[in-house]
């Protein structure tokens, strides 16, 4: 896993799948990536096989703010790309001070006015 300002990187290994034998699903603040190799034909045997494929589950805890942005897969390694979105309301925000020359508004009732204007 990679960070670089607000994007995350996560990159796994799946030697020997195929894309359509991957899924990723993204559900509430939890990322799983699950790999099911599809079905071989029972006639062929095999003396060695270097590389097994077996079915596998990962499952990654996200932070509150994390969407999944997009997948890629090449030369048998899977790249999820992450980016962290903050909504406008709990980004920190600069509050202007006013100067002290302008008059000082008070808030009241409409029986203060009232008592004002007599």
């Amino acid at each position: 896993m990679r960070e670089a300002d607000d994007r995350f990187r996560i990159t796994l290994a799946v030697p020997g799948f195929k894309p359509d034998e991957i899924e990723i699903v993204a559900q509430q603040n939890q990322l799983t990536v699950t790999g099911k190799p599809a079905e071989e034909n029972a006639k062929s045997t095999y003396l060695h096989r270097g590389i097994a494929r077996r079915a596998f589950e990962r499952r990654f805890q996200l932070a509150d703010y994390i969407e999944v942005g997009s997948a890629s897969f090449a030369d048998g390694l899977l790249t999820i790309e992450l980016n962290r979105v903050i909504p406008e309301t709990m980004k920190p925000r600069k509050i202007e001070i006013g100067s002290g020359d302008a008059e000082p508004r008070r808030i009241g009732s409409s029986k203060d006015k009232a008592l004002e204007n007599a």
